[in-house]
């Protein structure tokens, strides 16, 4: 597997060239962008290794390594403990430690679930050391997804890297609930509005207006749907839906003129109804 050609840089590309190519090819051949996911492997395997001065040179000058392990062995011999793997020899098979996952969560705002965002990230992995890494969220992430990064995880034993996992939470809105896909809120209409009918204008998180209708004699606690205007689905091409409850709201009146009029309004429709 040839790391260069898989980012399309020079073997003499500097770490600037690199991190540029790294960004621009992860996000084209991303999983959630309708990218091969095999691709987007070895683009960030291919990237893990040649950032690091000391992988890129021994990837770059490869040298033939040999280990053979004799420990609790009784003669010794280098090749028993391959075949005492293979047959069950001594009992039981040597297990072999690999390097650990790293977790961690970021938090987003709502908006982001319709529009994505570029981040990057500070962590630390068990080895000690801080490694940071460019991520582009696409649009449609929700609660409780985790993206997992392969190769940038721990780093402390030989072999490869373990993998990040990175969880997405989004912040609380004191205007919109938000499930799986679907998003909900509440309105407050004055109770007349409700019997005569109204129109309202409703601003989705993404910025879009919704002029909804409120057909006449609705009552307080209907719920509306509107079709397509919730967190998008990349992966399907599909978006969730957009839910507004409307609470009827009885409007304060200190006029005793007006109260009168509504208490004769109240007396003729008691009569019709």
């Amino acid at each position: 597997m040839d790391y260069y050609s898989i980012l399309g840089v020079p073997k003499n590309a500097t770490e600037k060239d690199l991190k540029k190519a790294y960004k621009k090819m992860s996000m084209q051949h991303h999983p959630d962008r309708g990218g091969n996911e095999e691709t987007f492997k070895q683009i960030n395997e291919a990237y893990s290794t040649l950032k690091d001065p000391q992988k890129r040179a021994e990837y770059d000058n490869p040298q033939p390594e040999y280990r053979f392990n004799t420990s609790n062995m009784g003669s010794g011999h280098p090749f028993e403990d391959l075949f005492a793997q293979g047959f069950g020899q001594w009992g039981r098979q040597s297990r072999t430690r690999g390097n650990r996952d790293v977790q961690i969560s970021y938090t987003i705002d709502l908006v982001d679930c319709f529009v994505g965002k570029n981040i990057t990230i500070k962590y630390n992995i068990p080895s000690g050391k801080q490694e940071m890494l460019d991520i582009h969220l696409p649009p449609g992430c929700k609660n409780g997804d985790v993206i997992k990064f392969d190769g940038h995880g721990d780093n402390s034993l030989p072999g490869p890297r373990g993998n990040l996992l990175l969880r997405i939470k989004i912040r609380k809105n004191r205007d919109w609930i938000v499930d799986g896909l679907d998003i909900a809120t509440t309105k407050k209409i004055s109770i007349l509005d409700l019997m005569t009918g109204t129109e309202i204008e409703i601003h989705s998180p993404e910025g879009k207006r919704i002029n909804l209708k409120i057909p006449k004699g609705s009552q307080s606690g209907t719920t509306f749907s509107v079709t397509g205007y919730g967190i998008p689905n990349v992966k399907r091409g599909n978006r969730g839906n957009l839910y507004i409850k409307i609470i009827g709201v009885v409007p304060t009146i200190q006029d005793e003129k007006i109260i009168k009029k509504v208490r004769d309004l109240n007396d003729e429709i008691s009569k019709i109804s």
